[in-house]
């Protein structure tokens, strides 16, 4: 969904841009986790949430035990806590990323197909993706030269620009408090998920939510079911569903009713939760013209933490 006129917002673009467009990713000019393919998956993984968490003053559903709605509410309460701690914990780690990017004709048929591996790695604090390879071959020259100058930009970044990318990151984490207002919530029961007891919620937009930050929007527009870890809160699986089309990216990109995601997680130790794989299958029109199938896969791995991790580097 997300490379556009170099903002936030703009980054949700390429997810639907035909991979030989100069605006895709294949121009790849690396940036900090915020304007890269990392920042995808986090813009995705904000949609996905999104439809997921539940207003704490929602209505339930008439045929839940009312006996239910005070632990229902704790859950919800708690997972939020648990979602914030995890997504400060993740900016101390490094990974693997592979990102398989399948392109579909209008009878399903694939047209083509893209595989990056980066490599996230900490410069001075701030996330910085390597790529490893496209297609199973190294960076071209020209690519490997954008790696090292973005590198070197980062490694000497001002204070000023320190600030702002900083409050970037604070604005993109800002939705977990606003969508506990945009939701209703239902407690469906509970589930034994990759050997973990969860339990299971259902959301629905809440009716007559205004939306205060820039991802609330989207939050009238989809629905999904979150599995919480019962011992520690932890999301462990989310799927989300767009219910109603939505334009992104300064109208670039509309995003088609039936587009589906679904996030999967793994505990790497003191209740942190990251993402282990992403898979999103959508449909939007560019331009109001071309109509494109997308099936992505995002899959995460060896995660280290940065005093462990051999590639962060300070000033």
């Amino acid at each position: 969904m997300f490379q556009f006129a170099q903002t936030f917002n703009s980054s949700r673009v390429t997810l639907f841009l035909g991979p030989d467009s100069p605006e895709s990713r294949a121009s790849f000019e690396p940036k900090m986790e915020f304007l890269t393919k990392s920042r995808i998956a986090t813009v995705l993984v904000v949609v996905a949430a999104s439809s997921t968490f539940f207003a704490q003053d929602g209505i339930p559903d008439k045929a839940q035990d009312h006996a239910s709605i005070p632990d229902a509410r704790h859950i919800i309460g708690q997972s939020v806590l648990a979602a914030e701690r995890s997504l400060e914990a993740r900016d101390r780690y490094t990974y693997v990323q592979r990102d398989q990017d399948r392109r579909l004709d209008s009878q399903g048929q694939l047209k083509s197909e893209t595989v990056d591996v980066t490599r996230m790695i900490l410069v001075n604090g701030a996330r910085f993706e390597q790529l490893v390879e496209r297609n199973g071959q190294l960076p071209s020259a020209e690519e490997q030269k954008k790696l090292d100058q973005a590198f070197e930009k980062l490694k000497h970044e001002t204070p000023e620009e320190r600030t702002v990318r900083r409050g970037k990151e604070q604005e993109n984490r800002s939705f977990l408090r606003e969508v506990l207002d945009g939701f209703d919530f239902r407690l469906l029961g509970e589930e034994v998920l990759g050997g973990r007891s969860t339990y299971v919620f259902q959301a629905t937009p809440h009716a007559g939510y205004r939306a205060r930050g820039k991802y609330g929007k989207m939050f009238s527009k989809v629905e999904g079911k979150l599995w919480i870890d019962k011992s520690d809160f932890g999301w462990i699986k989310v799927e989300g569903q767009v219910t109603q089309s939505f334009s992104m990216g300064l109208f670039v990109a509309r995003v088609q009713r039936g587009s589906r995601i679904v996030l999967q997680q793994t505990n790497v130790g003191d209740a942190v939760w990251v993402p282990q794989r992403l898979e999103v299958r959508g449909s939007a029109r560019i331009l109001f013209l071309k109509s494109l199938t997308v099936e992505r896969i995002f899959t995460y791995s060896d995660y280290r933490l940065e005093a462990d991790a051999p590639y962060s580097v300070s000033r």
